[in-house]
């Protein structure tokens, strides 16, 4: 969620990415919200500052109290502001290295003209150049200025290992208040929401800490002080609200780990073209599936335990004119649709697939016009199908 500042008339407007106001416009970003399931479970609680003792299932190795880990990760979170034709807009960042990357979503600076990064609530702006940016994965690499005391680098975790209940904290910097700490659980996984650009982004965490305009690019922190997504979108609940009604969505950090060595040795994420525009690449299969895992095999009588149940297949895209199938029917599951009833693809170039998410990073590491051989289970039967990779 980006915030955005200028003097004028206020007014609300929904479209998928940002939160912004331009010429005081406020955009609340919704995405197209599916639900894949995911594992409930008991969570061990992040202990509030004040509380006498933390759950009991939790040891202290285990589990920070929610002001240890604002104390342990809060520098390490960081002010942006981007300034562009419309205005002054404003995100939050989360530094990588003592070399000066941020991590960001990509509409926090998409088409700025210059950038700043505040490490200190209240310090200095330094000024930071944009390194790279992956509209698709809404994902952006800066680089800032600042002395090396200055930067404090975030631990990043995996994502892979969320489960739905985990206790998780929220820090950034929503309407330009800086340093805002908000917390709360993991509320679903798998969900899906679309980049600024139209593309979908699959794996996607849910939680009901609060995230508002401006926690944008910020990080979603487990109770071991990890990083484990990148703060990007808010459902407001209806047209005239901005601010948050308790679902907020997080971009795994799994998604972003490849992104980011790409976008750190120039490579095909997005580099930047020779006017500093960023430049795509990357193969598109055009799919949304969901993670299988034994437990959604056992439900819905699945002849895998592990690969990706593919919901759709885009009509006209790569997989689809491949002759892949998406879902024929749909189930509720923990107060969403799942679709049910498409092709489930085993393995790619006969690499074992274990998931969504691993689908998309082994696509989005090759290019356009590559081939690709996909295993796939229809029914009783499995076979191998070759897909053209496109253009995302």
């Amino acid at each position: 969620m980006l915030r955005k500042r200028r003097s004028h008339s206020f007014g609300s407007a929904l479209v998928g990415g940002a939160v912004v106001a331009i010429a005081a416009l406020v955009v609340v970003a919704t995405g197209l919200v599916h639900t894949g399931g995911g594992s409930t479970t008991t969570p061990s609680a992040v202990a509030a500052a004040g509380d006498s003792q933390p759950a009991a299932s939790v040891s202290h190795e285990e589990s920070n109290t929610i002001n240890q880990i604002y104390k342990d990760d809060g520098d390490g979170v960081a002010f942006i502001e981007s300034r562009e034709a419309e205005g002054v807009a404003s995100g939050s960042g989360i530094v990588l290295d003592s070399e000066g990357h941020v991590l960001t979503n990509n509409h926090v600076v998409e088409g700025a003209s210059s950038i700043s990064v505040k490490l200190e609530a209240e310090g200095e702006a330094y000024p930071a150049t944009l390194v790279g940016a992956e509209p698709n994965s809404d994902l952006a690499l800066l680089r800032v200025e600042a002395p090396a005391d200055k930067l404090h680098p975030l631990t990043l975790g995996n994502s892979s290992e969320v489960e739905v209940g985990d206790p998780v904290v929220a820090i950034g910097n929503p309407f330009d208040l800086e340093r805002t700490v908000t917390s709360g659980i993991v509320s679903a996984l798998q969900r899906e929401i679309q980049a600024p650009n139209g593309n979908t982004i699959a794996n996607v965490i849910q939680t009901d800490a609060a995230i508002n305009p401006g926690n944008s690019g910020g990080p979603l922190i487990n109770s071991s002080g990890e990083v484990i997504g990148i703060n990007s979108q808010i459902e407001t609940g209806g047209e005239g609200s901005e601010g948050n009604v308790g679902i907020g969505f997080a971009i795994p950090i799994d998604t972003a780990k490849e992104e980011i060595a790409q976008l750190e040795a120039g490579g095909s994420a997005s580099a930047q073209g020779a006017e500093g525009q960023a430049t795509e690449a990357g193969g598109f299969l055009g799919v949304s599936g969901l993670t299988i895992t034994p437990e959604l095999a056992q439900e819905f009588n699945l002849p895998v335990s592990s690969g990706v149940l593919i919901e759709e297949a885009v009509e006209g895209g790569p997989a689809a004119e491949a002759g892949l199938q998406g879902a024929t029917s749909a189930v509720e599951v923990e107060g969403g649709e799942v679709g049910i009833g498409g092709d489930v693809v085993t393995a790619i170039d006969g690499q074992q697939v274990g998931g969504m998410e691993e689908l998309a990073q082994i696509v989005g590491a090759m290019q356009p016009g590559e081939e690709v051989q996909l295993t796939v289970v229809r029914g009783e039967q499995s076979g191998s199908v070759t897909v053209t990779l496109g253009q995302r």
